[in-house]
């Protein structure tokens, strides 16, 4: 019997190498559309892909066999669910292992803010010290949080938030009873009720630019904006303005709403803390994360239930 086929959609990074030694013809796809012909996607039977390549219906409807979609990531929001459900196709993905990292890097990036450390840096290393000391900065204690999406990442802010003494609101669709923190419906309102407002939350439709023009508006000159979740939660243009006008006063992206390009106003901004989506891009959190894909893989072909399915 010949070994199942799988298509991977995006360039094979390191921790999914293992792929390679499994039991399976893999047809590498580098990012680009499948270069296979009608025969060799006759016979694909699962595509790897990660949560910001995906996997739309175009993709999807490529392979008449397909059975599986296997996910390098916890966000679905690139991957045309209702076209999988539609196929009978089982879609997984990796969840509860990135929560942690996630959550340093956002809380590296208030620091950052509100301390100046790059600029600090900048302002030695450009041997500006020897003309006067570097300008104040500001403290984290005494000020507010306001958390959007109260899950796995944002529960891990919200700890790390805790130990640095800040105080800590959140929104969501609904309250949570388990949950010792705030709860303020309104976004509008949590904006205007923090210091620091952190984008958390899921992506897709429901949350597209859900961060807008009146939302940073109710930020305020002293607030800041950070995103560890999706780049088209922010409407990027909307916080292009705010920043440009003082609106706001500043902001730290490790995504983006068409990365990898990122918009060359940011680029120009010293108030804005730019990283090439670093969340989960630890090598501990990967091999979890690519251990888990493999593992799917093989109980799958085994005849075996995924851990991780969610449709």
């Amino acid at each position: 019997m010949s070994n199942p086929e799988i298509f991977v959609s995006f360039r094979l990074p390191t921790e999914l190498t293992g792929l390679l030694d499994m039991p399976l013809d893999v047809h590498l796809g580098d990012g680009g559309p499948p270069a296979l012909d009608a025969a060799q996607r006759e016979r694909v039977r699962a595509i790897v892909t990660n949560g910001i390549k995906g996997a739309d219906a175009a993709l999807i409807n490529q392979f008449p066999k397909l059975e599986l979609i296997a996910s390098l990531g916890i966000g679905l929001d690139a991957i045309d669910l209702e076209t999988a459900r539609r196929r009978g196709i089982v879609v997984t993905n990796t969840p509860g292992v990135n929560a942690d990292d996630v959550a340093d890097l956002a809380m590296a990036m208030l620091i950052d803010r509100l301390r100046n450390i790059r600029t600090a840096n900048r302002f030695l290393l450009d041997g500006q010290w020897n003309s006067g000391p570097f300008p104040l900065a500001r403290s984290l204690y005494g000020k507010t949080i306001g958390i959007v999406g109260l899950g796995a990442i944002g529960r891990a802010v919200a700890r790390r938030a805790e130990a640095h003494r800040l105080g800590i609101r959140w929104t969501g669709p609904r309250p949570k009873p388990d949950v010792p923190y705030e709860y303020v419906p309104d976004l509008v309102q949590l904006a205007r009720d923090c210091d620091v407002l952190l984008v958390s939350c899921a992506g897709g439709p429901d949350t597209r630019h859900l961060i807008n023009a009146p939302v940073l508006a109710a930020l305020g000159p002293e607030g800041l904006l950070i995103n560890v979740s999706r780049g088209a939660i922010v409407d990027t243009q909307a916080l292009i303005r705010a920043l440009q006008s003082g609106q706001i006063a500043g902001a730290a992206l490790d995504v983006y709403e068409n990365q990898p390009d990122v918009p060359a106003e940011l680029l120009l901004m010293e108030q804005v803390l730019l990283t090439p989506h670093l969340g989960s891009a630890t090598k501990e959190t990967r091999a979890r994360m690519g251990a888990m894909v493999l593992k799917c893989l093989a109980d799958y072909f085994a005849g075996r239930t995924p851990q991780h399915r969610v449709v």
